[in-house]
């Protein structure tokens, strides 16, 4: 059994707008606990908002499907799918009930890029709709706070197909 911490983000961190949640996880670390007991934490270095229905980016904005169902829940939730057959993404539901809102966890300080961090934190779809809390063995803990002169903003990688919302600004990172 893992003890609270009162270094654990609480789950109501998480409901909020997505655009606050997703810059404020920069500085904060990633933890797992794995198969084998062992915890791997690592801080999150690079974070992607996904802004409910009208993102065209965003898998809420096609409707409630099998694959979203978790986007639809208050934040605080683990939303984890697969791409390209080959890759688990690791996704953070933010907001209210019912606004398919979540933030892309992109990397880590050692895991750059969304297949590399899942496949190094042993991540796949048993945790989708798991609370952000150490009960899923997955969670997230304070770090050290991020000046918003430290955080990068550009575009999301990989989303042409979203049209004017693919040059919105919602990738956040943190330079080092």
């Amino acid at each position: 059994m893992i003890m609270r911490s009162s270094h654990i983000v609480d789950v109501s961190f998480f409901q909020r707008p997505v655009l606050e949640v997703a810059p404020e996880l920069l500085g904060k670390n990633l933890v797992r606990k794995l198969p084998d007991g062992s915890i791997h934490r690592s801080i999150i270095t690079e974070t992607e908002a996904y802004d409910g229905p009208l993102d065209l980016a965003c898998h809420g904005s096609k409707g409630r499907t099998k694959r979203n169902e978790v986007m639809f829940c208050e934040g605080g939730v683990w939303y984890v799918y697969f791409i390209y057959g080959m890759y688990w993404m690791l996704n953070a539901v933010t907001g209210e009930i019912n606004d398919p809102s979540a933030v892309l966890i992109r990397g880590t300080l050692d895991s750059r890029g969304p297949g590399r961090l899942t496949r190094h934190f042993q991540i796949d779809r048993s945790l989708n709709g798991m609370l952000i809390d150490p009960s899923s063995e997955l969670w997230i803990e304070e770090g050290e706070t991020v000046s918003s002169k430290k955080i990068r903003r550009t575009p999301r990688i990989g989303i042409d197909y979203a049209g004017p919302w693919a040059k919105k600004p919602y990738r956040f990172v943190l330079d080092s």
